[in-house]
């Protein structure tokens, strides 16, 4: 993988619960930004916000050209992050902070 983002902010931000679950109501496909705010109760800027690194770097797709704000999450390259070996410590890390919001 010759990527040019931080794989630590990305793992980061898979296991904050926030956008965690905006991630998991994208796992069925696309969704309007309306229904990730209103279901994460943020506004639909927050939720583009929090979800920018992971935007910018293809992790998440952000479609406007219907007039709505759509988004749909890129399972194989979320899915590569965690799994890449130099990532393994990080995975382990990320799942210990979730494992402590958990508890």
């Amino acid at each position: 993988m010759d990527e040019t983002f931080d794989r630590e902010k990305i793992i980061d931000s898979m296991f904050d619960p926030v956008i965690s679950s905006i991630l998991a109501d994208l796992e069925d496909g696309e969704k309007e930004c309306s229904y990730l705010a209103q279901h994460a109760s943020l506004s639909e800027s927050e939720v583009l916000e929090r979800l920018s690194y992971l935007i910018i770097h293809g992790f998440v797709s952000k479609n406007s050209d219907t007039g709505k704000c759509l988004l749909v999450a890129n399972p194989d390259k979320l899915e590569s992050v965690v799994e890449h070996s130099e990532n393994f410590d990080a995975a382990i890390s990320g799942l210990e902070k979730m494992d402590s919001y958990l508890n």
